[in-house]
């Protein structure tokens, strides 16, 4: 098969494309004919090289996957040769306390598709059965594919960690990425109020086009982000916070919670220190939460919002998978708005 993929951690400059060994589905696994996969910023730091992430090399990246059943393992029931299916990319034992509480993404062997194991930007892939889901004729498969990292993601830091539900206040950072784009609509959806951060004028006019009802364009602050927040919710503050901007936000991101607030991490763009002042966070009960990805029930729940129309998918553009090089360099610079999303070649 083709596949892009890298023998060494570097730049952009290590993505390769080409021939690498067609995949072998085991006895629970499915074997993929894939015709999407999105790209994200998961991506640009695997390739980077994470701490203590070691990986089997060369390494194909792609935690977002949608394509057609191409074959099964021996114990796979439900899924046919053909049906077009799209991939919860958590992989988690199935048999710890986690697990068995419907709490997989704390597998103490939580891995993700695409991170710890090869994923999708190639012409197969392998994934579990029991991560599938199936998708309706109506639904591209470019769309299915940008879906399922950033909407769990997205889903269980707003709704299961942050607790946000209608007439609240979100603010979202960094507003412009998949996981962002896809927060704004959920939100919007739970019947919440959304204050959105981005940078540039052309990304402010996109997020407000989503449903922001606040934008704040980060280039064009002559004061801090709390003042800001402090004026449109009179004084008053968010209920949630949803950041993954982490350092060079992180204490202003902090004094936008209002009284019992919480402030939701699920990335460190900008790097991973982050001062609080403890007096304020104890007299005003706020509260700094963490979340990675979603359990199965997350994710089941949110892309069938996905897959009925209800959540859109936010595609930037689509290239083929032989360009999984520039596609890196694009992310990698902040062009993208939304997500990116590879095809395989014709």
């Amino acid at each position: 098969m083709k596949a892009a993929y890298f023998h060494e951690h570097g730049g952009p400059e290590v993505i390769e494309y080409g021939d690498r060994p067609d995949p072998e589905p085991g006895p629970t696994d499915v074997l993929i004919e894939v015709r999407a996969a999105g790209l994200n910023h998961l991506d640009l730091w695997v390739r980077r090289g994470l701490p203590g992430l070691e990986l089997e090399m060369p390494h194909i990246g792609g935690s977002d996957v949608s394509g057609v059943v191409a074959a099964s393992g021996s114990d796979v029931t439900g899924w046919s040769v053909g049906d077009r299916v799209a991939v919860n990319p958590g992989l988690s034992c199935g048999s710890c306390e986690w697990c068995e509480a419907g709490e997989e993404p704390l597998c103490p062997s939580y891995r993700i598709l695409g991170e710890h194991v090869a994923g999708g930007f190639a012409e197969l892939a392998v994934a579990p059965a029991a991560n599938l889901v199936a998708i309706p004729d109506a639904i591209s498969f470019e769309t299915a594919a940008v879906a399922p990292l950033v909407y769990q993601t997205a889903w269980r830091g707003l709704v299961s960690r942050g607790g946000l539900a209608a007439g609240h206040t979100a603010l979202i950072t960094g507003a412009s990425g998949g996981v962002s784009t896809a927060a704004i609509q959920i939100a919007k959806h739970l019947g919440a109020r959304v204050i959105a951060v981005t940078s540039g004028t052309r990304n402010a006019a996109r997020v407000e086009e989503l449903g922001a009802d606040i934008v704040i364009d980060r280039l064009a602050l002559d004061e801090d982000l709390s003042k800001v927040v402090w004026r449109e919710t009179a004084k008053r503050g968010v209920d949630v916070a949803l950041d993954s901007v982490g350092e060079a936000m992180w204490d202003s991101t902090f004094r936008t919670l209002a009284r019992g607030g919480r402030m939701v991490v699920y990335g460190a763009t900008t790097g991973p220190k982050g001062a609080v002042d403890i007096r304020r966070m104890f007299w005003l009960q706020t509260s700094i939460v963490g979340t990675t990805m979603a359990s199965r029930a997350e994710f089941e729940r949110v892309m069938a919002l996905v897959l009925d129309g209800t959540l859109k998918p936010v595609i930037d553009d689509a290239w083929s998978m032989s360009r999984a090089r520039d596609a890196h360099e694009r992310l990698e610079t902040g062009g993208v708005f939304g997500k990116l999303v590879l095809t395989p070649d014709a």
